[in-house]
């Protein structure tokens, strides 16, 4: 009987690349941003384990986009989420993210992004829209400088 060891290279690409944003958002949450740094922090509201106040998901069904730059509080930082206050109108509400959820991360002051083409689940097997096994599910994309639809910076 022949036996199949089967390697999930585009699952260990993704989880590593999360972990780059896990650990910007780790240092951050212990130290502050330094210089210019400042995170566009992409995801879809949706996906499993999103915590987000009911109005922000009718403004934002599918995905929103945070800031974190100067108006942030309580960024918490664990094995799989994060969890930052911002404000929203004046109004501070409580957001909780799985890195799982994140579609993407970018710092401009670096020149840096990643991008995720998974549906926010964390699952075995690559849905409609992600890629095959043989593409990895992250990528190092080119900064591109764009305007959030949400701002909490």
């Amino acid at each position: 009987m022949e036996t199949t060891n089967h390697l999930d290279y585009r699952r260990m690409m993704e989880q590593a690349l999360r972990g780059v944003i896990r650990d910007s958002l780790l240092q951050v949450a212990e130290s502050g941003l330094s210089g210019e740094h400042h995170f566009f922090i992409s995801f879809h509201t949706e996906a499993p384990g999103v915590e987000i106040p009911a109005n922000l998901r009718r403004q934002h069904p599918e995905e929103m986009t945070i800031v974190l730059q100067f108006q942030y509080e309580d960024l918490e930082v664990d094995e799989d989420t994060f969890a930052v206050t911002l404000n929203f109108n004046s109004v501070p509400m409580r957001l909780l993210v799985p890195f799982a959820a994140i579609t993407s991360f970018v710092d401009p002051s670096a020149a840096f992004g990643l991008s995720f083409t998974g549906n926010g689940e964390d699952s075995d097997t690559p849905g409609p829209d992600e890629p095959k096994a043989h593409t990895p599910a992250g990528k190092v994309v080119p900064f591109t400088p764009h305007r959030p639809t949400e701002a909490g910076g």
